[in-house]
């Protein structure tokens, strides 16, 4: 399990890397896992991906 640094550390270099498409592909990542049976990893891109939504504030939404 990642912790709340290395979670919000990977959602900030994704939005850098991909604006925030980069929730859209945290999501992917997330079911591509949960279609593998890894449901742990799957747990840890919707983590990302919640960061990343906090991250662009409330104006986005």
């Amino acid at each position: 399990m990642m912790s709340e640094v290395q979670v919000h550390t990977i959602a900030r270099q994704m939005l850098e890397q991909h604006g925030f498409s980069a929730i859209a592909k945290a999501a992917e990542q997330a079911q591509a896992c949960e279609g593998r049976g890894e449901a742990d990893e799957a747990r840890e891109w919707r983590h990302i991906a919640d960061a990343m939504k906090i991250m662009r504030g409330p104006a986005h939404s």
